[in-house]
């Protein structure tokens, strides 16, 4: 069952010239090495366009991964703590990093989907 690696990164403290940093950094330094880790079949990197919450989030990566074994192992891969030590200089304290998985409803539970054109 695929698996996703989420990271969910704060507005860094400087305004809007420490972001600007931060993002140039993170598409020039972090990507190309996040881009190395065995088991990784994509990368997808969002802004926020608007939050309802009170975190200050203003951008979202989205890794997947085949499963979980292959998460696993790309998190304790020697290219993910490379990746690491480049997060944490270019992004202290701004990640919160989050796994998803199917959520497949409780057996004999019906979901309704809902008809495009009700919408």
């Amino acid at each position: 069952m695929p698996v996703t690696l989420l990271a969910l990164y704060r507005n860094p403290e400087g305004g809007d010239e420490a972001l600007q940093t931060f993002r140039r950094r993170y598409h020039e330094e972090h990507l190309p090495l996040i881009a190395r880790v065995p088991g990784l079949r994509s990368t997808k990197v969002q802004r926020i366009a608007q939050a309802y919450t009170e975190a200050d989030l203003v951008m979202v990566t989205e890794m997947s991964f085949d499963d979980r074994a292959s998460l696993d192992a790309g998190m304790a891969s020697d290219e993910m703590r490379t990746a690491g030590r480049n997060l944490r200089e270019i992004a202290p304290g701004m990640m919160t990093l989050v796994v998803l998985e199917a959520d497949d409803p409780p057996t004999g539970l019906s979901v309704p989907v809902a008809d495009e054109h009700e919408a």
